[in-house]
């Protein structure tokens, strides 16, 4: 079994360092992946309402030897769900699909700022957390402006902001700033999905060099920046290589040029991208 380092939250709790993605896969595809990752030694599962893949997920952590307490499930609050009451009310839509008594990381998917209900919604996730219904909260695709809003009206800072952070948009600036605050950076579409980031000749070359895949020096890239990577995959020998990446390092030059490169975003922009 590979041993996975923990990233210790500012609210006490751990986390993974990498974890399994589950998007766009249904019901069926998250239940058996999720299966599949925790038999292989993940114990970090990731989804969201706009998943449609919660009773999926929940079905594949109820079928797995793994005893519940040592696997920590995040889902995400849709758009559709800002503001005080409607987050309550989503929460428990998202807990009844899971079918668990609590939630381990429960995230606000997009800030959506022109709706502007997002602290809002923060109150009721801080709620949540002192009921004893979520372990710890935090958001995804924040900016530094929203996350210090949030601390200013609230006092809560976030434990996770999940971002896009892959090598072709490396988020310097919001790596540190999360660094400053305390807040834990998990990366989505940690392999660029969509580019072709594993098919570039320098990664390729690194990864010929360390005798592991492009996908793992990728992977290992982001652990060594700190952040915590959910790659998606249904396949199980994919599961385990991407699980496999704390047995080698890249030293300082192969960090460098695994990101030397032109950098772009692949999704959408946090200030005017709306998904509800």
């Amino acid at each position: 079994m590979i041993s996975i380092p923990l990233h210790t939250l500012n609210d006490g709790t751990t986390i993974p360092g990498i974890g399994l993605g589950t998007w766009p896969m249904d019901d069926a595809q998250a239940e058996q992946a999720v299966l599949d990752a925790l038999e292989l030694g993940y114990r970090l599962v990731d989804t969201a309402t706009n998943y449609r893949n919660e009773t999926g997920v929940g079905r594949g952590v109820a079928r797995s030897a793994v005893p519940r307490e040592e696997v920590v499930v995040t889902t995400k609050l849709p758009g559709r769900h800002h503001g005080y009451e409607e987050t309550l009310a989503s929460f428990e839509e998202s807990r009844r699909r899971l079918d668990l008594e609590y939630v381990d990381l429960y995230l606000i998917h997009w800030p959506l700022p022109r709706v502007d209900k997002y602290v809002d919604s923060w109150r009721a996730m801080i709620k949540l957390r002192e009921d004893g219904l979520v372990r710890s909260i935090g958001v995804s695709n924040f900016t530094p402006e929203h996350i210090e809003r949030l601390e200013r009206e609230t006092g809560v800072l976030p434990s996770v902001n999940q971002i896009e952070l892959h090598p072709l948009f490396p988020q310097e600036e919001l790596r540190a700033f999360h660094t400053g605050k305390g807040i834990v950076t998990e990366s989505w579409s940690p392999l660029g999905r969509g580019s072709d980031l594993l098919d570039d000749p320098v990664v390729k070359g690194v990864a010929e060099a360390l005798k592991v895949t492009p996908g793992q020096v990728v992977l290992r890239w982001h652990t060594q920046l700190g952040a915590l990577p959910i790659p998606k995959s249904g396949n199980r020998e994919r599961q385990r290589e991407n699980l496999d990446v704390f047995g080698f390092t890249l030293d300082a030059t192969q960090m460098a040029a695994v990101a030397d490169r032109a950098h772009r975003r692949l999704g959408g922009d946090p200030e005017v991208h709306e998904e509800f």
